[in-house]
């Protein structure tokens, strides 16, 4: 028998909650084939079986927070049934057996989301930290999280913390007062009518949506773009296109030339790569670059290439179609989407003209690389004489954070950009 443990899924992650089993018990599973999903408050990451054999127990069920490191199930390599004796459940005190019928109306299992539809990991107000879950059932029986004596790991109030907590305290409750009116209340919308549809927020959804709301709060943002002519780009992007995609396996797109420009020009402009502190400005003497990738209507990653600005093209278009790849897949560790100190944004892969980018805090400036097209230009001659041509122009826009610096900075930060853009010798960054 082998136990499977609730992986170190990046340095700060204390825990981590099931969202999904992808094998159930009795079946097999292959050495690194998926086994389940977990969630944090950085990342859903989906893990892969520590060896081949048979899934005989599993001990964390879906939707339990458990601390890094327990038990969360057992596998097998004959198949053979697990010990009579059971393994201590981690952060959740469940039992196999079925639960006591008075609190069971309190904390209904069917009114209950899934844990990806869950918030973050969080303080509460009396600055006690609480899990997804945890959090969750302290908010629908309204209850005070200071007192409930906590027995996970440094004395975090666990999911069985609260339910012997209601257990004790709401036996008496009439069942008919017991079942939530929130949790109630998007079930009875649903019904109504049958018109609607009620789509439960993802958790990378909701903690989205939290951080561009506290940014907005944060932050007085302001917005400058200029226009620039990736003719240049587009002339080497046409003569490598085919042999680069044979090589690397991925299109080389202009993503990778805009980002190589950026970590040129920061190091000319050091007070846009940086963090604003308490009466401080922070400025960071590397890049690390974090790329926005979208999950549909899951939310937002921006993994990070670390020491982007150490990096030529090609290395970093690699890793950027590797986290992209890998973030889409739920195969980001959280530490790969922590630490960034600028962020690049991409919506003109589908022919934006230009957005105003949220900051991801504590940054002081995003950039939105919008639509490129092809449009009429004047180009000057050699002779001094001009002409109209057609080039590949598009948007560069930066939201970026008043408190930091003023506008005359980065109209200079993007005209350094736009430069390194037009004039650079690409040809030769592709050797």
């Amino acid at each position: 028998m082998s136990e499977v443990r609730m992986p170190q899924l990046g340095e700060t992650v204390m825990e981590g909650t099931i969202v999904q089993w992808f094998k159930q018990v009795g079946e097999e599973v292959a050495e690194d084939e998926p086994l389940f999903e977990v969630s944090t408050d950085k990342v859903d990451s989906e893990v892969p079986s520590p060896m081949s054999g048979v899934l005989v127990e599993i001990v964390a069920a879906e939707g339990d927070t458990v601390d890094v490191g327990a038990v969360i199930a057992i596998l097998s390599e004959d198949g053979a049934a697990a010990p009579a004796a059971p393994v201590a459940a981690p952060t959740p005190a469940e039992t196999p057996s079925e639960p006591e019928p008075a609190p069971a109306p309190v904390l209904e299992p069917d009114s209950e989301p899934s844990v990806s539809d869950g918030e973050s990991t969080a303080s509460g107000g009396d600055g006690i930290v609480l899990s997804p879950v945890v959090r969750r059932l302290i908010a629908e029986n309204g209850l005070d999280p200071s007192q409930i004596t906590g027995t996970g790991k440094g004395g975090r109030i666990t999911r069985g913390d609260v339910e012997s907590y209601v257990s004790r305290h709401r036996t008496a409750a009439p069942p008919s007062s017991a079942p939530s009116p929130r949790s109630a209340a998007p079930t009875a919308m649903a019904r109504t009518g049958g018109r609607d549809t009620i789509v439960p927020l993802s958790n990378i959804r909701r903690i989205t949506g939290e951080h561009m709301v506290r940014s907005k709060t944060v932050s007085p943002h302001v917005l400058t773009a200029v226009e620039v002519d990736f003719e240049g780009v587009e002339k080497v992007r046409r003569t490598h296109r085919e042999a680069f995609k044979a090589e690397h396996g991925f299109s080389l797109t202009y993503l990778p030339f805009i980002a190589r420009a950026v970590c040129d020009a920061l190091h000319e402009y050091p007070h846009i790569n940086a963090s604003v502190g308490d009466g401080e400005l922070v400025i960071h003497n590397y890049v690390n670059l974090a790329i926005a990738v979208d999950l549909d209507f899951q939310g937002l990653l921006a993994p990070v290439v670390v020491d982007a600005d150490r990096k030529r093209l090609i290395p970093i278009a690699e890793e950027v179609a590797d986290l992209s790849r890998r973030a889409r897949a739920k195969k980001l560790n959280a530490d790969e989407i922590s630490g960034g100190t600028f962020t690049i944004t991409n919506p003109g892969q589908w022919g934006t003209m230009m957005q105003f980018p949220i900051i991801n805090q504590p940054q002081v400036a995003i950039l939105s690389t919008d639509g490129i097209r092809r449009r009429p230009v004047v180009v000057a001659s050699e002779d001094g004489s001009e002409a109209i041509a057609i080039h590949s122009v598009g948007v560069l826009a930066l939201a970026w954070d008043h408190r930091a610096f003023d506008g005359a900075y980065v109209a200079a930060f993007l005209d350094h950009v736009r430069s390194i853009i037009e004039t650079r010798d690409w040809h030769a960054e592709m050797t």
